[in-house]
């Protein structure tokens, strides 16, 4: 089983909406799926009870201690789930940071602009501190905006110790409305509009969250439709990492070193 991690101190960086977009295109990819749910605002929860009574699946898991975050994984990797997405709440918690401990690749989503970008080094430090593969995702971008998103990329890439395809999910998403249309219906946008660019695109990020974990995950022939300590106070090696300086140029350059 593989464990993706949706996380970022930003709140509004559209964590949930695409949780449920990646579960819905792994499941159509043949994956046997489950979304977790650790964020208490409860979106993935109200969103699977709006679809409940026309698909079982993905089945929301709602978890909101960190010490269950490890038993729960392992129990659901014994009962052949392949892929397991976890919706984390805004900000570093106890139980944002068992998930990413426990995941195998984290996804940072972030608008293209310098502040929410900004917005991520806290997340990031705990993403490095325990040394988990991460690739940030420019999301709810706008249709129009190349000087942007330009600005955006060199961010994220500004002097990168790697290539920045290895910082940076493709494709972006775009800000549509067919993403808030699905979320209000009970639907991912793959089921909203099946032949929809933003389906396209989404399909087209899971494609290559799969490549980016190695073609690792093994999926069945047909899909499914139908005691841990507390993380300590203090993050491992978090006070090896060099802080964050106010200078903007500064935290670029940290910001795409890995």
């Amino acid at each position: 089983m593989q464990t993706i991690v949706l996380a970022t101190q930003k709140g509004g960086s559209g964590k949930s909406t695409l949780a449920i977009s990646l579960a819905l295109a792994a499941l159509q990819a043949g994956h046997t799926v489950r979304l977790i749910e650790t964020d208490q605002q409860g979106t993935l929860s109200n969103w699977h009870r709006r679809r409940r009574d026309r698909y079982a699946e993905p089945i929301v898991e709602p978890i909101y201690a960190a010490r269950e975050v490890e038993q729960r994984l392992q129990t659901l990797d014994r009962d052949g789930v392949t892929v397991t997405i976890v919706d984390t709440a805004g900000g570093i918690s106890a139980v944002t940071n068992s998930a990413i401990r426990y995941s195998d690749l984290c996804l940072i989503p972030t608008r293209p602009s310098i502040a929410d970008i900004e917005a991520t080094a806290a997340t990031l430090s705990v993403v490095r501190a325990w040394r988990k593969p991460f690739a940030y995702v420019l999301n709810q971008t706008p249709i129009r905006s190349a000087a942007r998103l330009a600005g955006a990329e060199i961010a994220l890439g500004d002097e990168a110790a790697r290539d920045v395809a290895d910082v940076l999910a493709r494709p972006l998403i775009v800000m549509r409305n067919d993403h808030q249309d699905a979320l209000s219906a009970g639907l991912a946008v793959c089921e909203y509009a099946p032949d929809g660019k933003s389906a396209e695109e989404i399909r087209s990020l899971w494609q290559w969250v799969e490549t980016r974990l190695g073609n690792r995950i093994v999926a069945p022939e047909q899909a499914v439709i139908e005691e841990f300590a507390e993380s300590p106070a203090v993050f491992p090696a978090m006070a090896a990492l060099s802080p964050i300086q106010a200078d903007s140029a500064m935290f670029l350059r940290q910001l795409a070193r890995s």
